[in-house]
Parts: C-alpha cells; sequence; structure tokens
C-alpha cells in the first residue's frame, strides 16, 4: 500500500488518520513511523492514557485506525473499549499488547475490537496484521488456540481486578461520578470539568458501563452508593 492510496475510512481529499493509545512513549515513536511510512497515514495522534485517547477521539478528528494497549492507564476494564467501539463506529479499534493471555484476547474480542495484534511482532508481521485489519479482517494471534495454566491463573486475577469497583473508573470518569450523583446534565458537567459537551457524553457512557449499570438513573444509584462505600469507617484502614 502506497501513501497515495486512501484507506478505508478516510475522508475524500485529506489523508488518513490513526491514534495511538499506549504510556510507552518509545513503542509509540516506532508505532508511528510504521503508519506513517508503511500503512500510508498522513498524520498519527499519540495519546498516554485511554482518557487523553477518548477526548481526543471526542474532538471530531476523522480517525479511520485506533490502537490501544491494555496497559494503557485508565483501561483496566475492557468494557472500555466497547464504548469506543459504540460511540465511534468508523473507526477501526485494534488492541496492540504485550499480553497474549487467552483472556484478555477473547474480553477485547466480545467487546467488538477490530483486531488483537502481540507487541511481540516483527515491524513487517505487524505491518500486515494492521493492513488486514484496514482492510476488513478481524485479527487474532496464533496463541488464541492455546491455553495454558498461567492463562487460567492471570484470567482469575484479571476477572477479580474488575470487580473492585473504583478501582476499574480513570481519572476522568472520578471527576464525572459525583457530578452524576448530582444530577447534573452533560451540559453542567462540560462546564464544571472544562470540556466540551460530546466529551463528557462518551466520559459518561464509559462510567456507566464501568459501573455496570443501563442508564444514567441507575448509573447515579450504583455510583452513590460505591463513594458510600469507600467513606464508611471500615474502608479507611
Amino acid at each position: 500500500m502506497t501513501n497515495q492510496e486512501r484507506l478505508p475510512g478516510s475522508a475524500e481529499g485529506a489523508g488518513p488518520i490513526a491514534l495511538t493509545a499506549d504510556d510507552d512513549e518509545f513503542f509509540r515513536i516506532a508505532l508511528k513511523s510504521l503508519l506513517i511510512r508503511q500503512l500510508g497515514f498522513q498524520e498519527v495522534i499519540e495519546t498516554g492514557s485511554f482518557d487523553e485517547a477518548l477526548e481526543k477521539l471526542a474532538e471530531g478528528a476523522n480517525v479511520s485506525l485506533a490502537l490501544f494497549d491494555l496497559q494503557t492507564p485508565g483501561l483496566e476494564s475492557p468494557m472500555n473499549l466497547q464504548v469506543v467501539r459504540e460511540n465511534f463506529p468508523k473507526t477501526r479499534v485494534v488492541v496492540v499488547s504485550s499480553s497474549q493471555c487467552r483472556q484478555d484476547i477473547l474480553a477485547a474480542l466480545h467487546c467488538g475490537v477490530h483486531g488483537y495484534v502481540p507487541k511481540s511482532l516483527g515491524a513487517a508481521d505487524l505491518a500486515s496484521a494492521l493492513r488486514l485489519v484496514l482492510q476488513g479482517t478481524i485479527f487474532v494471534p496464533t496463541s488464541l488456540a492455546e491455553l495454558t495454566p498461567e492463562d487460567r491463573s492471570e484470567a482469575r486475577t484479571r476477572i477479580s481486578s474488575t470487580e473492585s469497583g473504583a478501582s476499574t473508573l480513570t481519572p476522568r470518569q472520578r471527576q464525572v461520578l459525583p457530578l452524576l450523583i448530582e444530577g447534573r446534565s452533560n451540559k453542567e458537567i462540560a462546564r464544571v470539568l472544562k470540556l466540551g459537551e460530546g466529551t463528557v457524553k462518551i466520559h459518561m457512557a464509559a462510567l456507566i458501563r464501568n459501573l455496570g449499570a443501563t442508564n444514567r438513573a441507575a448509573g447515579a444509584v450504583v455510583g452513590a452508593r460505591l463513594l458510600s462505600d469507600q467513606r464508611s469507617p471500615r474502608n479507611r484502614h
């Protein structure tokens, strides 16, 4: 694929844009070079946290490919990826992770990602995997067919950690939560946090999903209970 070819999802007359979410700056630099030189992207937006990635996506850039590392701060729960898929349906979402745990792969695929690419792949194989995703293929590593005792142990650890309430919320979601409980509208929350209303809408969707709720009212109830539990004497030690 040459730089002159228009990638799926890019706008007419504009070069395609990709976004990376990874707190490893050196890997982001390498990934940016690969995306531009081998896959023909004109621009790569680099972010170091899930909150930052969401806010960049919400700014309205026509991002055709978004790459997330599972270890990115704020991405403790794979459910956050489902929020990205639901709110940015034209963006192909791919996990690029050092983990090849079968449970991680299945959880990400369950959330609707378009591919799961191990960081251990060489540059040529990584480019080939992303090219397949851009062409409409769901890419999964061969390790998906394997299941070791270590995988089972790691899966149990991850499952228990995602059930620990507030620990799965991102910093931005923790700011939104008390405002949700107060009954503030997205417009009011946007004013308080100095964010765009569309950005607040995305963070709200992620927050409600992480709380295991189906709507704002239920999210406020669950959130109030969560904050109450955190303030109780038994949780102050």
